[in-house]
């Protein structure tokens, strides 16, 4: 696992042997389903959203799947508990004309050449932003448009690359000229840049481009997969492109796509139009 997840899972647990503490209960192998329903349900009622809560139930069971392992524990009691339902939230999108106005700046400088590469390249091959930052220049075959990427569970999977990137690329390449195995994009001092430092540049360029909304390198991810459902409708493909290991993941995207036909429906059709009063 990564050591964000790593770091994750460990407050997790604490959180758990705390809400355990407090109750005068430390022994792993006495609890019980119910035991971590209560947790859980004290969790929700102090505010923690549900993702949040499931995201500790996932600890605890594979916390518990350890302790089976080693002998340490005869069950698994987070079996079987789920979180508390939540409000479905849609990931947030730009529309094609955003994005177009977002990427439209002129690259005429060394920096702006590599903002520019890293802002088509997140659109251009949906990369996530910490699979973006590990890119080393050895990973991107200008010649072949594909991106070689480590994903999530150490998974490579090859990636097209599309026009408008692979020119943002090569001028990039030019502004900077370096090794195959060094990082694909650097910092000024020479270091491979950060995932932070890659947030503050998306959403400085948005704001110099008047885009109104929270602009994130997510946000390329999401209208990525989101224009392509839209133009082509083939949930199995953006699912391989965005390296997801299940579709059910991938689906959230439907959802997307068919609030885009509502919107569209109830702009059009006669009978859905809102009549305004005089």
């Amino acid at each position: 696992m990564s050591p964000h997840t790593a770091a994750a899972y460990r407050r997790d647990l604490e959180a758990l042997a705390g809400h355990l503490e407090r109750r005068g209960s430390t022994d792993w192998r006495k609890l019980d389903g119910a035991a971590i329903r209560a947790f859980a349900a004290a969790e929700h009622a102090a505010g923690l959203a549900p993702r949040s809560v499931q995201r500790r139930l996932s600890a605890i069971r594979s916390f518990y799947g350890y302790l089976c392992r080693e002998a340490a524990a005869e069950g698994n009691p987070a079996e079987g508990v789920r979180a508390p339902r939540g409000e479905k939230r849609l990931p947030s999108t730009l529309d094609v004309d955003q994005m177009a106005r977002l990427l439209s700046f002129r690259a005429d400088d060394r920096l702006s050449a590599r903002d520019k590469a890293i802002m088509e390249l997140l659109y251009s091959s949906g990369l996530r932003l910490a699979e973006l930052a590990g890119l080393n220049r050895r990973d991107v075959d200008l010649a072949d448009a594909t991106v070689r990427v480590l994903g999530k569970g150490a998974k490579t999977r090859i990636v097209p690359v599309g026009r408008a990137a692979r020119a943002a690329l090569a001028a990039w390449f030019g502004e900077h000229p370096g090794g195959a195995g060094q990082a694909l994009f650097l910092s000024r001092d020479g270091r491979r840049l950060s995932p932070r430092a890659i947030q503050q540049r998306v959403a400085l360029w948005a704001r110099r481009q008047g885009i109104a909304v929270r602009v994130h390198p997510h946000l390329f991810r999401h209208s990525f997969a989101t224009h392509l459902l839209e133009s082509s409708a083939d949930l199995r493909g953006v699912q391989e492109l965005l390296g997801h290991a299940n579709i059910g993941t991938t689906q959230i995207y439907t959802h997307l796509d068919f609030q885009h036909l509502a919107n569209v429906y109830d702009a059009a059709h006669p009978r859905a139009r809102r009549r305004t009063r005089p």
